[in-house]
């Protein structure tokens, strides 16, 4: 069964089925209908499958002439799950939040698998792509597919391999980036590599699921950490009255032994803020307490309430309380260049200056209206800035440092400047660093 599956998917005469269609599964969409695949995408949003129809598309750094492209190449998207059984590869990209305990929730995981499940045949292969926790596939999934009668390894094929991407990085792309792969079973591993070889450039085959979902966990918590470390020195180099930013310039000059990174009003993204909390959570499972990741983790969970502080010191320093201030948020998604809101520090931000009673605007080029968000709720538009506009607000907080922003507008209009990015390197008495 599985040679005739990976020389289908070798010969590219596989239909391959990509479940969730966002920041993950667009992309790989794309890139299996530019090599020649029959792509099916599966959302439970049909906002969003109606949006693809119509060749529109709903990311910003993806156009609407790439939807297009894979349109008149066949593609399809649907909410009809039923369809599945059309595929030959199935292919989950769906999101692994915390619950409000901080703690894994793969509902959104365990419900599409089981949405899948009654449609599952014989010569088809599994991949998941969301970051979880080692164990999940051999726990959650494999169970569940074999529980139609359908045996792994032998019937059916199922792999983990974990998404990478980095959004708004012109310098790596779904198919440059390499590829991490585990099977469940050696005759799964051969099948994953056929279904991932002939779209990326390099795959690297792992012994298990288990490895592979611990090597996404690794990638993400040596950032997690890093930026952690990083948090923590800035403010011990503040209360000397060093700029950080300048001591990592510096540093980054060592050539050998030391990697720059940097720091910021918090961690953002659907991966470094919450995959550490993935493992620490499955360590207790074995007796083991993680505290060298949790501590990182409270370090970076508390740099928002960081930036609060310098806000609040800035605004004393003007004879003013929080209350009743205008304050302006400069970017709200979770990195520059991009539309990406998920995890935003600036968010948090936001809602804590709200429940101080601040009169609260953003600016983000990226992101002209506050988006629909599961727990996060701002009826606001992104405000133009312009000379006049920034006299008008007691203080602006650089939340994200996106590329399309005047900082030397800001600079000279600016009553007062929180800079949680390091934009600005010479002092300034209306620039306090956060």
């Amino acid at each position: 069964m599985h040679i005739t599956l990976v020389d289908k998917l070798i010969k590219k005469q596989a239909v391959v089925g990509i479940v969730g269609l966002g920041y993950v599964g667009l992309p790989l969409m794309l890139r299996y209908a530019e090599v020649g695949y029959k792509v099916l995408g599966f959302d439970i949003d049909a906002e969003k499958t109606n949006s693809l129809s119509r060749g529109e598309s709903y990311i910003e750094h993806i156009p609407a002439e790439a939807i297009g492209k894979a349109l008149g190449k066949g593609f399809e998207a649907t909410t009809d799950f039923s369809r599945s059984a059309e595929a030959d590869a199935l292919i989950i990209c769906v999101p692994t939040p915390l619950n409000k305990y901080r703690e894994p929730d793969l509902s959104f995981v365990i419900d599409t698998t089981e949405a899948l499940v009654p449609h599952l045949r014989a010569g088809q292969i599994v991949s998941l792509e969301s970051t979880t926790y080692p164990g999940t596939t051999d726990e959650e999934l494999r169970p569940r597919i074999e529980s139609t009668g359908l045996v792994v390894g032998r019937d059916i094929f199922l792999v983990y391999s974990p998404e990478r991407e980095d959004p708004g990085n012109p310098d790596f792309h779904t198919r440059t980036i390499p590829k991490v792969c585990g099977g469940a079973t050696e005759q799964c591993q051969q099948a994953g590599l056929a279904l991932y070889g002939q779209v990326i450039d390099t795959v690297v085959p792992v012994s298990s699921t288990r490895v592979a979902e611990m090597t996404k966990l690794l990638e993400n918590i040596h950032r997690a950490v890093n930026i952690g470390l990083v948090n923590e020195m800035k403010i011990v180099a503040d209360r000397m009255g060093i700029d950080i930013h300048e001591v990592i310039r510096a540093a980054a000059t060592k050539p050998f032994g030391f990697t720059p990174y940097y720091p910021g009003p918090g961690l953002g993204g659907h991966c470094i803020p919450i995959d550490p909390f993935y493992l620490t959570w499955k360590a207790r499972e074995y007796g083991l307490h993680t505290r060298f990741i949790e501590l990182a983790g409270e370090v970076n969970s508390s740099m928002p309430e960081w930036v609060i502080s310098k806000v609040t010191d800035g605004l004393n320093s003007h004879c003013k309380s929080i209350k009743d201030s205008r304050i302006l948020v400069l970017g709200i998604a979770y990195k520059k260049n991009v539309d990406d809101m998920r995890e935003s520090p600036s968010v948090a931000i936001m809602e804590m200056l709200r429940d101080k009673g601040a009169i609260i605007s953003y600016s983000d080029p990226h992101v002209p209206v506050f988006p629909k968000m599961r727990e996060h709720h701002f009826d606001l538009s992104s405000v133009a800035i312009t000379a006049d506009s920034l006299r008008g607000y007691d203080c602006v907080i650089i939340a994200t440092n996106h590329d399309r922003f005047d900082y030397e507008l800001l600079r000279k209009h600016a009553v007062l400047i929180i800079d949680t990015r390091g934009v600005y390197g010479a002092p300034a008495p209306n620039i306090i660093k956060a």
